[in-house]
């Protein structure tokens, strides 16, 4: 008699291996956006709450103003994102790997400054609640069954509004249109993690992981969450932070 399902068995062999190869992947992603995390709140503590502040801030004669570290430190972040993306194919990993490290350290000088502008119960409070909203939002990305790309779509033709919107207040300074910025804010990237664990996960599946360039996949998988995280994190911090 023959075999009718002879490819059945080969096929749940192949999803095991993916399902498997998938974990891996994202155990790796989400190592990468833990250690920039704990780099980039190392450096902000240390910089908000040590004479290491002197290096950010000049006092000439009463006046404080931003020394030239502190406007590297505030515009330096995005020169490093578009390296990493744009170079990545070029860039060896352990190349990579060091200029995301100095990346994490450079956030992490930027945000002595949300330190300093809010008090510290208020930040620690936002950031569980980052934490909490970011950690459910992932376990639904990671375990739904639904296709999130054209979500994820809306979410990323949100996110141009807001940068878009963003310069015009810049102009504007204005406080109303900055709170609904921050509203909007919240739920793209709240949508966005969901979006981006569940195309990770599935970029996951289709990878041999070990290979050099799987590696650097995960290490710009990290960035990509790192970026959703603390991106969450300051609009909530412009909603409910407490300013000294």
């Amino acid at each position: 008699m023959e075999n009718q399902n002879p490819d059945y068995t080969y096929q749940n062999v192949i999803q095991i291996e993916d399902a498997d190869a998938s974990r891996k992947f994202m155990a790796s992603v989400f190592l990468w956006m833990f250690v920039a995390l704990g780099i980039s709140a190392a450096f902000a503590y240390a910089f908000a709450n040590t004479s290491l502040i002197t290096l950010l801030f000049d006092n000439n004669n009463g006046v404080v103003r931003p020394t030239g570290l502190a406007y590297l430190c505030m515009f330096s972040p995005l020169a490093f994102v578009l390296i990493m993306s744009f170079g990545m194919n070029r860039i060896s990993y352990a190349g990579l790997s060091i200029l995301f490290i100095l990346y994490s350290a450079v956030t992490g000088i930027s945000f002595s400054f949300i330190l300093l502008a809010y008090t510290a119960s208020s930040v620690l409070g936002v950031f569980l609640t980052a934490s909490l909203i970011f950690g459910v939002m992932a376990v639904a990305g990671y375990t739904t069954k639904t296709d999130l790309t054209k979500f994820g779509s809306l979410m990323i033709m949100g996110l141009i509004g807001i940068v878009i919107a963003s310069l015009i207040n810049m102009f504007l300074r204005s406080d109303s249109l900055g709170y609904i910025i921050s509203y909007i804010g919240v739920a793209v990237f709240v949508g966005l993690t969901a979006y981006d664990v569940q195309k990770l996960k599935n970029i996951g599946a289709g990878v041999q992981y070990g290979e050099a360039s799987s590696k650097k996949m995960a290490l710009m998988g990290g960035l990509t969450l790192y970026l959703d995280f603390i991106n969450l994190f300051l609009f909530l911090l412009r909603i409910f932070g407490r300013r000294r």
